[in-house]
């Protein structure tokens, strides 16, 4: 029987939840002054103290400086941590901030500064304390942004951090463990993902241990935080955390699935690949299940192309253009995030899209028309 959501994490629990990490060098934990967070270092401190060997601890705080008491609530982490025999350090993101998209700015910012600070600690992995009922809102926020299978899925225990490296010294954010070309990662690790928040704070409370209290988490300018206060109302319908959860464990189940498909159906279907692109057997392709073949094509542009991630709406309209295209006969040649898709008689090609044709400003010569300044195309 699973424990109460009132119930405090045990050792054991503790033990089950850090088992994998026992032969690691060093871990570097997030932790902010908050509940989640501060639970992690507990738990984590709790756990390497009863190890005989096992990886060094290093608590680091990153402060935003977007709030005065941030670099108090920093401070007192740093206490907890002496108390509790880590190291500790405090990391601050300087500079402008956003206007506009300032919680996703932040989130990259402090995952920059937790790799960076892995790198030097020569750790392999950042913990970050996201429990269930993170992973219950952030499906809930996927779900009104129309995500699909994959995005609902929502947050994976573990995913990479990568990084890279300059010529002369580390970039900001540069892992530990090279790889080819020169870059580098560190592995990210939520393992209190399917832990409830209120487990964590009865935990602190067992332990007469404090905690701080971010307000940004009820500012109703945030979706995250609009989303957590309609929580309670959701479980009175029987949509809590956990069945939240639970979604997203077996859409992501799902997932791994359709991508192991999605793979053997690749195989098949590739006539050839190269540095230019990549050729598709439109006969066999068009027989393929519709989500297959829509994985297929995203796979095919997200690999040649140079804008970033494929939305994935904008991914179904071209997939729905090329398969108006194959039933019409017509010709068909769109790009999409920095790829060019082309229908043939017998094949589908991706491929890079060429270089856009950047505008630059140009002057008039002195005597023409006053000399004003024209926008003109470059060659």
């Amino acid at each position: 029987m699973p424990p109460d959501d009132s119930e405090p994490v045990s050792g054991a629990e503790a033990a089950a939840l850090f088992a994998d990490l026992i032969d690691a060098p060093a871990l570097v934990l997030a932790v902010s002054g908050g509940p989640d967070s501060t639970a992690l270092m507990m738990l984590v401190a709790r756990w390497r103290a009863a190890l005989k060997h096992g990886p060094k601890l290093i608590a680091v705080t990153v402060d935003h400086g977007l709030r005065p008491e941030a670099k108090q609530e920093a401070a007192a982490v740093g206490r907890l941590a002496r108390k509790l025999k880590l190291s500790h350090a405090t990391l601050r993101w300087t500079g402008r901030k956003p206007a506009t998209g300032l919680q996703q700015a932040a989130r990259s910012a402090r995952y920059r500064l937790l790799a960076d600070a892995a790198r030097k600690a020569k750790a392999t992995h950042v913990l970050t304390a996201h429990t269930l009922d993170d992973q219950a809102e952030t499906v809930l926020i996927r779900m009104s942004r129309g995500s699909g299978v994959t995005g609902l899925g929502a947050m994976s225990r573990t995913r990479s951090l990568p990084t890279a490296r300059r010529a002369s010294s580390p970039r900001e954010g540069e892992g530990r463990r090279e790889g080819a070309g020169g870059t580098s990662q560190v592995t990210l690790l939520r393992p209190l993902l399917t832990i409830p928040k209120s487990r964590l704070i009865a935990t602190l409370r067992a332990a007469e241990i404090a905690f701080a209290e971010d307000p940004s988490n009820r500012d109703p300018r945030f979706t995250r935080a609009r989303l957590r206060g309609l929580m309670p109302q959701l479980a009175e319908e029987g949509l809590d955390a956990h069945r939240l959860g639970q979604l997203a464990r077996r859409l992501k189940r799902a997932d791994a699935a359709l991508e192991a498909v999605v793979s053997v159906a690749e195989a098949e279907l590739v006539l050839g690949a190269g540095s230019g692109g990549i050729r598709y057997d439109r006969g066999r392709y068009d027989t393929m299940p519709e989500e297959i073949a829509l994985r297929l094509l995203g796979r095919g542009i997200a690999r040649y192309g140079t804008e970033g991630q494929v939305e994935l709406g904008k991914l179904e309209a071209l997939k729905q253009a090329l398969d108006q295209a194959h039933k019409t006969g017509s010709r068909f040649r769109r790009s999409l995030a920095g790829a060019i898709v082309t229908l043939t008689v017998a094949e589908i090609l991706v491929e890079p899209a060429p270089p856009r044709r950047s505008k630059t400003l140009t002057k008039h010569r002195q005597g023409r028309a006053g000399g004003r300044a024209t926008r003109g195309k470059s060659r």
